[in-house]
């Protein structure tokens, strides 16, 4: 199997930590994809996923599946003990359900913030982002969803307060995600109060997880 995405980034941790808890880096070939080049716009890449996005991965029939839920669920039940995904029909609609709130209550408002909100990626991908909008209109759009990913996490927290991961006593699918949104925000310079002992709790197991702290492609390439 193959790997393309970009190391250092949140989207290459959801996968990575995937690869480390289900023991499967080293059967995992990593291809690092340039995205402030837009390599990922590039016709190449484009033909193995054509919303140009990361991370991809190719399976040993030249089959390739992305979308970072749609790559977990298939590692997960590799071994027929999907641990991150659930087991039981109660188990996954949890799972399912916060990660869902997870994308659409921090990761897509943080997304939207750094490619709208800060230069994100550099002037290769503005073709792509928007192009009609002025700077103006860009910024103050960037500026409310970064506001809105900060405003919601307090739900997390309450809920972390309640159980200790985010869809039930296990870590799961959903807790990846939420990190993957932490390290999100922190990378984009947005402050994340410090009243919300919970989730700061919780940030601290999930990193101390062998899964997350010896997993690879934590840092940046040196050329990026």
């Amino acid at each position: 199997m193959k790997v393309y995405d970009c190391p250092g980034t949140p989207n290459a941790a959801r996968i990575r930590i995937v690869l480390a808890e289900k023991s499967l880096e080293s059967g995992v070939e990593l291809h690092p994809v340039d995205l402030v080049a837009a390599e990922q716009k590039q016709d190449w890449f484009l033909e193995m996923n054509p919303t140009g996005k990361t991370p991809v991965l190719v399976l040993e029939d030249g089959a390739a599946i992305s979308e970072s839920v749609a790559i977990t669920e298939y590692l997960d039940n590799l071994d027929g003990r999907p641990t991150l995904t659930g087991c039981t029909p109660r188990e996954k609609a949890f799972i399912h359900m916060m990660h869902r709130r997870v994308e659409i209550m921090v990761l897509d408002p943080v997304d939207d913030y750094f490619h709208y909100g800060t230069p994100g990626l550099g002037p290769a991908l503005q073709p792509w982002r928007m192009p009609e909008w002025n700077d103006e209109e860009k910024k103050a759009w960037g500026a409310r969803r970064g506001a809105l990913a900060l405003q919601n996490l307090p739900y997390f927290d309450k809920a972390l307060g309640e159980q200790p991961f985010l869809a039930g006593r296990n870590f799961s699918l959903a807790d990846i995600s939420l990190f993957a949104g932490v390290i999100f925000i922190t990378g984009a310079h947005l402050t994340i109060d410090s009243n919300l002992k919970s989730l700061s709790a919780w940030f601290a197991r999930v990193s101390d997880l062998p899964c997350v702290k010896n997993r690879s492609g934590q840092s940046f390439l040196s050329k990026d």
